[in-house]
């Protein structure tokens, strides 16, 4: 596993030369959100769209 620090470079290293600040920051944004899914899942932590839906389906009543 690659430390915090390796995997911003590589991020950063496939945009594009003209990437702007703030794209930049999105893509690591989204990256970043994308482990965090990715280890919730693997830890167990989520929920199934039929618990999704309960709980939409008792918050418009």
């Amino acid at each position: 596993m690659s430390s915090a620090k390796e995997a911003m470079i590589d991020i950063i290293g496939r945009q594009p030369e003209d990437s702007t600040y703030d794209e930049i920051l999105r893509e690591l944004a989204f990256a970043r959100m994308v482990q965090r899914g990715l280890d919730d899942s693997e830890a167990g932590r989520t929920v199934t769209d039929d618990e999704i839906k309960r709980r939409i389906d008792s918050r418009q009543k």
